[in-house]
C-alpha cells in the first residue's frame, strides 16, 4: 500500500476559505502600501548564498535555507574538505545559493543593480514568501510571507512618523484596535553598551537583551555572562529591563544615563523627534510605547527600530516589525544610501484574526449565485444566463450534473452561496428564473430576457 503522502514540517497547504482568508489580509495591506505611495516590486525566491550570508548575524545565518548544487556536487569536493565533517568548510564547495530569508537584503542587493534606474526617495513594497530553518511553532514556521514597505534614499525622520502611521491605518481597517507599535534606538542600545563598558560586546548585548519577553531578567543576565559581558556592566543596565511608564518619562531616564554617550544621545533625539511626530499627527486605534529593551536581532539596523504587539490576550509574538539601516545598500557597494522599513506577518495577523473572530462574513463567500441542473436542455439556457450573470460582475456558477436536487442545495450551502438560481422545465417554458435568498428562504421570480433586474435588486 503506497505511504500516506506529507509535506515538510513547518510548511502548511492552504484551504480555499483559508486562501480567502489571507487574500483580505494581503489585500488591505497592499491597499494602504498604495495609498502611501509605495510601489511594487519582486524577487526571485532564492539569491546567490554571498548575498545573504553575513547579513543577518550568526544566529540568522544558521537559520538560512542551503540549495544544493546541482550534478555530482560531492565529486568536487576534496578529500580533506570531505573527511573533516565541517559544514562550515563542505558548504561553499557544494551549495552556491540560498532560499530568501527575509525581504530587506534582497532589496538592497535589487537597489544596487538597478541604481540607474530608480528614482530616489524609492519607495517601495514587496508581498512574497521567504524562508528559514526555524523550529516550528505556534506562530512560526519554515515557510511564511512577509509584507514589507520600505524607503530608500532618505534620512527624514518623517517617514519613521509615517511608517508608525502606516501600521496603525493597516491594523486598524483589520480591526485589530490596541495593538502596540513599540521603538527603540539602535544607537541608544549602542549608547547603553558604552556606558557599562560592554562596547566591544554590543552584537552579544542586543541579542540578549531582544529575548528578555521570551526568558525572563534571569536568562538574559545569564546569556550575558556566557558571552562574556561583565557582572557589573550586567549591573549597571539592569535597572533598564523593567523601565516602563510615558514616553516622557523614560526618554528622561534615558538622557540622564547616556549623558556622556554622544551616539546614546543622537538616539535618544530622534526617538523623542519621532514621537513628537506622531503625537501631532495622532493615531486611530493603536499605540506608540517607547520599549528600551527593544533590540530587534537584525545586524544592519542602526537607528529607529519598531516591533508591534497584538491587542492584550492574545498569545501571540511581534505581528510586525522594522526599523532604519543607514548604509545596508554598502554591503553591496552602494554607500550613504539610507532606508526605513517595515513589515507585517502575515501568518501571525492571520493567526490573531482568526483567534478574534475579525474576519467580516462575507471573506468566506467564494460564489454570489449557483445555478441548480434540471437537466441538458435546462442546463444549457441556465448557462446562458450566468454567462449574462458573469458579465454583470456576478461570480456565478452551474452545478456541473443534474443530481438530486436536495445534493445541490447542500452543495450550495457547504459553499455558502447566498443565492441559488432555479431554471426548470417550468420556469423555462415560463421564461422565467427563479431566485431563493438561502438565508430567509425567500424566492423571487425574474424574466430570462432581463437578468438585470436580478443584479440590480443585489446590488441595491
Amino acid at each position: 500500500m503506497p505511504q500516506k503522502p506529507s509535506i515538510p514540517k513547518g510548511t502548511r497547504d492552504f484551504s480555499p476559505i483559508e486562501v480567502a482568508k489571507r487574500n483580505y489580509i494581503i489585500n488591505t495591506i497592499k491597499k494602504n502600501f498604495e495609498l502611501y505611495g509605495f510601489q511594487s516590486i519582486e524577487t526571485p525566491s532564492f539569491e546567490n548564498s554571498e548575498t545573504l550570508l553575513g547579513k543577518y548575524g550568526e544566529e540568522g545565518d544558521r537559520l538560512i535555507f542551503k540549495i544544493l548544487n546541482s550534478g555530482d556536487f560531492i565529486s568536487k569536493v576534496d578529500d580533506v574538505t570531505y573527511s573533516s565533517k565541517k559544514s562550515s568548510s563542505l558548504a561553499p564547495k557544494i551549495t552556491d545559493k540560498a532560499l530568501r530569508y527575509d525581504l530587506t537584503v534582497p532589496f538592497a542587493r535589487y537597489v544596487v543593480m538597478h541604481q540607474n534606474e530608480i528614482d530616489f526617495p524609492f519607495k517601495r513594497y514587496q508581498i512574497q514568501p521567504v524562508w528559514r530553518a526555524d523550529r516550528p511553532q505556534k506562530g512560526r514556521f519554515r515557510e511564511f510571507y512577509q509584507c514589507d514597505a520600505d524607503v530608500v534614499g532618505s534620512n527624514s525622520l518623517l517617514q519613521e512618523a509615517e511608517l508608525v502611521q502606516l501600521y496603525d491605518l493597516v491594523f486598524s481597517e483589520l480591526g485589530l484596535k490596541g495593538t502596540t507599535i513599540k521603538i527603540n534606538n539602535r544607537k541608544v542600545l549602542y549608547g547603553i553598551a558604552e556606558v557599562i563598558g560592554a562596547k566591544n560586546l554590543l552584537v552579544d548585548f542586543t541579542v540578549a537583551l531582544d529575548k528578555l519577553d521570551k526568558i525572563g531578567q534571569d536568562g538574559v543576565k545569564q546569556e550575558m555572562l556566557d558571552k562574556g559581558i561583565s557582572e557589573t556592566a550586567i549591573l549597571k543596565a539592569s535597572p533598564l529591563f523593567g523601565l516602563s511608564g510615558p514616553n516622557e518619562d523614560q526618554l528622561e531616564v534615558l538622557k540622564n544615563l547616556l549623558r556622556e554617550s554622544e551616539i546614546g544621545m543622537q538616539g535618544v533625539d530622534e526617538l523623542e523627534e519621532i514621537i513628537n511626530s506622531v503625537n501631532e499627527l495622532g493615531l486611530q486605534t493603536s499605540k506608540l510605547q517607547l520599549d528600551v529593551t527593544l533590540a530587534r536581532g537584525l545586524n544592519y539596523y542602526t537607528g529607529a527600530i519598531f516591533e508591534v504587539s497584538a491587542p492584550e490576550g492574545v498569545s501571540m509574538g511581534s505581528i510586525g516589525g522594522g526599523g532604519r539601516y543607514d548604509d545596508l545598500t554598502g554591503i553591496f557597494g552602494l554607500k550613504d544610501i539610507s532606508g526605513v522599513g517595515i513589515s507585517f506577518g502575515l501568518d501571525r495577523i492571520y493567526l490573531v484574526l482568526e483567534e478574534l473572530d475579525l474576519f467580516p462574513e462575507e471573506v468566506s463567500v467564494s460564489l454570489d449565485v449557483l445555478c441548480l441542473n434540471f437537466g441538458e436542455k435546462e442546463g444549457k439556457a441556465a448557462l446562458k444566463l450566468i454567462t449574462q450573470l458573469r458579465s454583470k460582475g456576478l461570480r456565478a456558477d452551474l452545478y456541473p450534473s443534474a443530481a438530486k436536487v436536495q445534493k445541490q442545495f447542500k452543495y450550495a450551502d457547504k459553499r455558502k452561496v447566498p443565492y441559488v438560481i432555479l431554471l426548470g422545465e417550468k420556469e423555462l417554458s415560463e421564461g422565467q428564473f427563479v431566485v431563493k435568498n438561502m438565508t430567509s428562504g425567500e424566492q423571487k421570480a425574474y424574466e430570462l430576457q432581463n437578468p438585470l433586474a436580478f443584479v440590480q435588486d443585489l446590488n441595491s
